[in-house]
């Protein structure tokens, strides 16, 4: 799922702590098993980037406070079930608007050539 998260209180997308507790809360929601996490904040006012590598994948964000926005990659397999993971974010965020893109992917063998 990639979802674009805008009309986002700023003051929700700057802290690396929050933002890192938020995802890994997104994935325990999700039934994810995290294995680590990085995040990086850009300075004092200014937007964070970072991951939660989970056994299923991954969950990343990139935010722009002084946009107002965030964009979230969640790449999960299994049994894991990323509309909870994106419910969790859209909850605490609370965005004005959420356009939400689902690609799916498969093996090279069930691949379909165009």
């Amino acid at each position: 799922m990639l979802a674009d998260l805008s009309g986002i209180a700023p003051d929700q997308l700057t802290s690396c702590a929050r933002i890192e507790a938020l995802l890994r809360m997104s994935a325990q929601a999700a039934g994810a098993h995290i294995l680590h996490s990085h995040f990086h904040g850009f300075g004092p006012g200014l937007g964070v980037t970072g991951v939660v590598l989970l056994a299923e994948s991954h969950i990343s964000i990139h935010t722009w406070p002084e946009q107002q926005f965030a964009a979230v990659d969640i790449f999960m397999c299994g049994a894991a079930a990323p509309q909870r993971a994106l419910d969790v974010l859209r909850t605490a965020l609370a965005p004005a608007h959420c356009r939400v893109r689902t690609v799916q992917r498969c093996a090279v063998d069930e691949a379909i050539t165009e």
